[in-house]
């Protein structure tokens, strides 16, 4: 099993203008920092050096900017590697070097609204096909403008066919 360290010191001697900061919190965890220019070359780096299992894609929404989040593992040691990236900026695809990002990113896609670019399919993934186009139930708005007036229009129309419904059931009464 390769140390923290170890680690830390390929990946700074391998590709040093590719890392913007690493941090070790703890034994077995790291956090690597990168622009997402060079993402996919340390992400290919990483799956060389046995970080071969991706755990997971999250994102995590700031005020104004996605953090994207690698989770890859091996032998016991967790390492994340994190990218920034504007609200309307696009991702690069992770899935030609580990296609098992396929549906990870389609997640991230769904809940976020986070694209993709070189993605073979970002069609919805978790969410219902009737789901609204541009509304996004992880974002702290929730959606864009434009979705929050079409889920909006579809609110009105629901509450409307159940009333609709509630009329039709009292005249059965009748």
């Amino acid at each position: 099993m390769m140390s923290e360290s170890t680690i830390i010191k390929k990946l700074k001697n391998l590709i040093p203008s590719h890392i913007i900061e690493v941090s070790v919190p703890r034994e077995g965890r790291i956090f690597v920092y990168v622009s997402k220019e060079h993402l996919k070359k340390v992400i290919a780096f990483l799956k060389n050096e046995g970080f071969a299992h991706l755990a997971g894609i999250t994102a995590l929404e700031k005020s104004d900017a996605f953090e994207l989040l690698y989770h890859l593992s091996m032998e016991g040691t967790l390492l994340t590697v994190r990218v920034n990236l504007s609200l309307n900026d696009v991702a690069p695809t992770i899935t030609d070097i580990i296609p098992g990002a396929l549906l990870y990113e389609r997640e991230v896609h769904d809940l976020f609204g986070v694209k993709f670019e070189g993605h073979p399919d970002l069609k919805p993934f978790i969410l219902p096909d009737d789901w609204p186009k541009d509304v996004y139930p992880l974002r702290k708005s929730g959606t864009s403008q434009e979705g929050k007036a079409k889920e909006k229009q579809k609110r009105s129309h629901r509450r409307l066919a159940a009333h609709m419904e509630s009329l039709n059931d009292s005249d059965a009464n009748i």
